[in-house]
């Protein structure tokens, strides 16, 4: 018999959350029963991914304008920042079921608040560069506890669609950071300053991106501190409260909080050697060994991509708002390929959907005089001069990145929130956050090996001044991710785990 004081609360706010959809339309409606937390994190991920993405556009580009690094100097840089954050997200993920997901939203934002102000005012260059290091760790905290959180913040019915809806909400705060990086960079100049009067300074164009990064994150802080609950979880019976309890009550408050560091230490420790004891996980780990290769697509977009369209497209070009419409193409895409994939399975999905994003790359490796037609025809009128507002006769790369991304998305849209639902969909219950940290560890290895490389192939095949053969530089990138697709199918007997929910 069940234990009536210890049992979990019903949630009066949400009756009818387990209920199962009834119709097409109601796929897209069920999330209207969700519990508050949801749309809590649904907004945390917007704030949150427009902040980090106005740093990850601004990095590379602040490395070698602010700090004079060169092109590979500021390329291992960005290798230690981004490897950095992703081998952070394998060791955070125990640590976020081991200490909840409330106390670990918070301590990720105030680590990410933190380090923005000495990227953003800190004079000496260590300062700046270990601020940088620490924001790796609080990036690092938001990934593995955002996917636990949509897991039991949804019910099975509510599943598929809040983790569609999770990527396209993502893609919100990605695109709207676009908007914003091109606002300040033609507000001052690539190389101008933003005056600070009163704190007797200036702030350099890069700086001023991160420091409204920083603003974009504090309403994160108050919005999880005041009006995110301890212990909610939706199941198919209905929402369930399960009440905090404090350890240690009696103690002091030193005690108590060292009682309860080395408690978490053990219990991450403890989860995290268990993983490797589960036979599923190697699989696990093999499947997204491939799936890196697709997703470096984004690495190079993020700091390839920023520095080759200044180059060939000249200073202040709107290459923001050009790569944010895969954002929002992804807003209205990912729901629907969500309602329309439900019944296929996530593997099944994450190879097709990543054949189409890598066949997209190559795009970028045709010469670009093949596209002057376009450019010079209604095509590139309508993107470059009443969509982007460019003057003048139009670079062909205008039209082939508009065409490129264009595919990307519709690639993208099947298979990337296909990735993190795989992820949960085979997690044991209670270690969804290990599992998608754990998941980061081919992202890691393979950072190690492209993110250098970014800076190696800018240097070589499109540099600041001399001859440039960016064609080549795109078509390394397209070879290298075609890598997931084909092994995907290829291995799929041997790496594919059966998805809870799934029939196949």
């Amino acid at each position: 018999m069940t234990d009536q004081k210890n049992a979990p609360a019903a949630d009066p706010e949400n009756p009818r959350a387990g209920a199962p959809p009834e119709s097409f339309l109601s796929k897209f409606t069920v999330l209207f029963g969700a519990v508050r937390e949801l749309w809590i994190v649904f907004a945390y991920v917007v704030m949150s991914n427009l902040a980090y993405m106005l740093v990850v556009l601004t990095l590379s580009l602040w490395l070698s304008a602010d700090l004079g690094y060169s092109d590979v100097k500021a390329g291992w840089w960005v290798t230690a920042w981004t490897a950095g954050m992703t081998f952070c997200v394998m060791l955070v993920g125990s640590l976020t079921d081991a200490l909840g997901l409330r106390k670990t939203l918070l301590l990720g934002c105030t680590l990410c608040i933190l380090p923005r102000l000495f990227m953003t005012f800190a004079a000496a260059k260590v300062l700046v560069l270990g601020g940088l290091l620490v924001l790796a760790l609080g990036e690092a905290l938001g990934a593995p506890v955002t996917v636990a959180a949509l897991r039991r913040y949804t019910t099975t019915t509510q599943r598929s669609i809040a983790f569609s809806l999770f990527y396209a909400l993502m893609n919100v705060g990605y695109g709207l950071a676009g908007y914003v990086f091109d606002f300040v960079r033609q507000t001052l100049g690539e190389t101008g300053h933003l005056a600070l009067p009163g704190l007797g300074m200036g702030l350099s164009t890069y700086r001023t991106v991160f420091l409204v990064s920083l603003v974009f994150y504090v309403p994160c802080l108050l919005l999880i501190y005041f009006w995110l609950r301890e212990g909610v979880e939706a199941t198919d019976q209905g929402v369930e409260i399960t009440a905090h309890k404090t350890k240690y009550a009696q103690a002091h408050l030193v005690k108590a909080f060292g009682l309860t560091i080395r408690d978490t230490l053990h219990d991450t420790g403890r989860i995290f050697i268990g993983l490797w004891r589960q036979p599923g996980f190697y699989k696990f780990l093999a499947f997204l060994s491939l799936a890196a290769f697709i997703k470096m697509i984004f690495t190079h977009m993020y700091f390839t991509y920023p520095k080759f369209g200044i180059r060939e497209l000249g200073d202040g070009a709107p290459i923001g708002r050009l790569w944010s419409m895969n954002n929002f193409l992804i807003v209205f895409l990912a729901p629907l390929a969500g309602v329309l994939s439900q019944r296929i399975s996530a593997y099944s999905m994450a190879i097709w959907g990543s054949f189409v994003a890598a066949s997209s790359v190559f795009i970028m490796a045709m010469p670009p005089h093949w596209f002057q037609p376009l450019a010079d025809g209604w095509l590139g009128h309508s993107v470059a001069h009443v969509w982007l507002g460019v003057q003048g006769q139009v670079n062909p790369y205008y039209v082939m990145i508009f065409i490129y991304v264009l595919f990307l998305s519709m690639g993208e849209a099947f298979y990337s929130p296909r990735l993190y639902e795989y992820a949960a969909a085979i997690a044991p219950k209670g270690q969804e956050a290990s599992y998608m940290a754990m998941s980061y560890l081919p992202f890691f290895l393979a950072k190690l090996c492209m993110a250098p490389l970014s800076g190696i192939l800018l240097a070589r095949f499109c540099p600041a001044h001399g001859p440039r053969h960016s064609g080549t530089l795109w078509l390394i990138i397209g070879l290298s991710t075609m890598i997931a697709p084909v092994g995907l199918l290829v291995f799929q007997r041997f790496i594919r785990v059966h998805e809870a929910g799934r029939d196949e």
